[in-house]
Formats: structure tokens, sequence, C-alpha cells
């Protein structure tokens, strides 16, 4: 038995915050059912069609799901919707501003008829506020949140190079959901979610703001390096390649330089013997080690490293991480069916000894329709009008 197995969870969801904090109630057991509209479907759906035709990002977070389609503006297609809301147990949406409301899916107007179900509004900057009617897409809230600021090099600005805003807010409503939930256990009532995506990735930017309090000056921008400790990012070897470093503390650093460089005399320059001077000599001590690296191909380096006691990794791209023989050693690969045949999927983070995650399939646009609103009690007639009508 799954945690959540016995749980329904109705989506109204596109992109990918909402969708990501759903797909990971699913792998726990939840049965989801993605609203989607006829025709057209999650707009990530058309995204790329990098995965054999179909989109990446949608391939990503959508397994384990039930699409059913809805003209959800059509008042037969709302009659359906909240039919289904009434056996929910979760209401999850992260449509444009004010559209949940006006659908009549608030939890205000939903709570005097359901007073066990949870609602998470997902949005870019809550339910009330200045922001609350911006749009809010990742890379602008990636800007608003000041992740901007301190990711690049000092030259320029980088977005991060995966939706960390998205990705932030759906973490943080599956958490929530999983509390409220357990809450509704001990008191039979529903919880009302507002997840807001400045406040879910400003939790992740707490550092640089702490590093910046009262005015400092904020971390630098550093590339790939950190950007107030050092030696602690990538360094070019001898072989072409690159080897990724982190030396955290000051045994760490006499480590480095008697065993991976094997110049202890290093450790005690003035110029490099604390993290504040070694962080103000960057250049200078930058040149020195890629001196030794220049010698060493990656292979050596990286066991000088292990031997050492030092963090370090390999600079992997996306082909070498499909390959990663750590991920094969824990089996952390499975197969997962979709619309365009059999698709490897990694198995959720977290190995637990008492239940197996939910694998199933990509469901393609409309999968599920009949077969949930035969359970609704439509018949084959009824639903044939419904399609004729636009309304699925």
């Amino acid at each position: 038995m799954r945690p959540l197995d016995g749980i329904t969870v109705v989506t109204l969801e596109h992109a990918v915050a909402a969708p990501f904090a759903t797909r990971q109630l699913a792998d726990l057991g939840a049965r989801v059912i993605k609203i989607e509209r006829p025709g057209v479907g999650d707009f990530a759906r058309a995204y790329d069609s990098r995965v054999d035709g179909m989109a990446s990002y949608f391939v990503w977070i959508n397994r384990s799901k039930e699409s059913l389609t809805l003209d959800v503006k059509n008042p037969e297609a709302a009659k359906i919707l909240k039919q289904l809301v009434g056996q929910a147990d979760v209401l999850v949406q992260n449509l444009g501003p004010g559209a949940a409301a006006r659908l009549g899916l608030s939890a205000e107007a939903l709570r005097p008829a359901h007073p066990g179900l949870i609602v998470c509004d997902i949005s870019g900057y809550g339910k009330d506020g200045p922001y609350r009617d911006k749009k809010a897409y990742d890379i602008l809230i990636q800007a608003e949140a000041g992740l901007l600021s301190v990711t690049g090099t000092p030259e320029a600005p980088s977005r991060a190079g995966v939706s960390a805003a998205d990705i932030a807010a759906g973490m943080y409503a599956y958490s929530n959901i999983l509390a409220a939930l357990i809450q509704r256990g001990r008191t039979g009532k529903g919880s009302h979610i507002d997840v807001s995506m400045l406040e879910a990735l400003g939790e992740w930017m707490s550092n640089p703001m702490y590093y910046a309090y009262k005015g400092a000056s904020p971390p630098p921008r550093a590339a790939s390096s950190h950007p107030t400790i050092y030696p602690y990012g990538p360094f070019a070897t001898g072989d072409g390649k690159t080897v990724l470093l982190g030396v955290q503390n000051e045994r760490e650093w006499a480590s480095f330089c008697s065993n991976v460089l094997l110049r202890p005399e290093v450790a005690v320059d003035e110029r490099f013997n604390s993290n504040v001077a070694r962080n103000g000599n960057r250049a200078a001590l930058k040149a020195l080690i890629e001196d030794v690296f220049g010698t060493l191909d990656a292979a050596q380096i990286t066991r000088r490293l292990d031997d050492a006691g030092i963090g370090n990794a390999s600079m992997n791209s996306m082909n070498a991480f499909w390959e990663h023989p750590q991920l094969q050693a824990r089996d952390r690969w499975r197969s997962v069916d979709s619309p365009v045949g059999e698709l490897p999927m990694l198995l959720p983070p977290g190995v637990n000894d008492s239940y197996d995650y939910r694998i199933d399939p990509i469901p393609a646009l409309g999968q599920h329709t009949d077969a949930i609103l035969h359970e609704l009690g439509y018949g084959d007639t009824d639903i044939g009008r419904l399609r004729d009508a636009g309304a699925i």
C-alpha cells in the first residue's frame, strides 16, 4: 500500500509548477485527474518534441495521471467538473489570476459544500498584494527574487538552467498538500493553500539575502565557482577536461596542498592561508592549481582528490548523466509507457523500504475522458453529444 492510495486529486494545471506537485502526489499512489482543454491540452505538450515527438517537459511531470478534456466554460462541462470536485480530496490549480474564482472553484466558494476539501492555488505572487495580477513565468520570478542577480558571470547575469521558480513552487505545493492531508486526518477539516512562486524561490534565496543584510554587498556572480569560498569550482586538466572540487575548511586546504598539489608550502603562503586570503587572490591561486593540473589527466587528479578526502565531481553533460554509473548501480531507472511507446524514467528521489513508487503511463490528451464520464454515470450517447458540442 502506498501512502496516498485512495486519495483523489483533481487538477486544472499547465506548464510546470502544478504538474510537478501533482505528479509527486501520483508517485505516492494518489489518483490524479488532469483537466485539459479539448483539442489543445496543457500547453506544455507543445513546448518541444524531443522525446520521440513528445515534449520533454510534459514527459517529465505527467506520468501516472488521467487526462480528461473539458471546456470548463461550457455549462455542461462545468457541471462535470463540479461532480469531480465533489468526489475529490484535493483540488490543485495554477490558472491565471482570478480564473478559478470565476469558475466557482475558489476555496471560499467550495468550502460550505465540501468542508473536507483541500484546495491548493499556485500563482506567481499569491492571492493578494500589488503584484497579484502580474503574469509570472519562471524567468520573471527568477529576476524578481534576485536569483539572476547572483547567477552568471561578473559580466552578465544568467537564469538557472532549470525552471527553479516553478520547481520550488511545485515542491512547496506538494509538501503543503501532504501536511494538509495529515491535518485533515486529525481534524476532519480541509485547508486552503496559497503557494506563491516568488515566496517559494525566496526561501531558496535566503542565504544570499542574509549575506547582503542591511545593504551589504551581495555575493558576486562567479559563474560555476562558489562566490565566497575558494578553491571551489571548475579547474582545467591536462587532457582537456574539467574537474570540479571544493575545499571547505583549513584542514581540507592543508590536505589539498600536500596530497593533491604535492606542494605543502602553499598551504602557509600568506596569500592563501585563510579562505578570506584565498578568496582575495583567486587569480593567482587558480593559475597555481592549473599549472599542476595541466601536467595530469582528469582521472589522475580525481584519484588524488579522493585519496586526500577532497570533494570533487566530473563536469558531466546530459548524455553522460543518462549513463551515470551511480544511478545504474542503484537501479534508479524504470520504463514507462506513453503515447509514443516505452520511455526510460528516473524513480523519484528517496528509497522507502515499505512501498514502491507508482510509475504509470504518460497520458495522451483526453485518453481517460470516456472512462471517467462513465464512472460519473454518463452513457455513450451522452458522451457523444458532449463531444459534438465541444464540451469535452
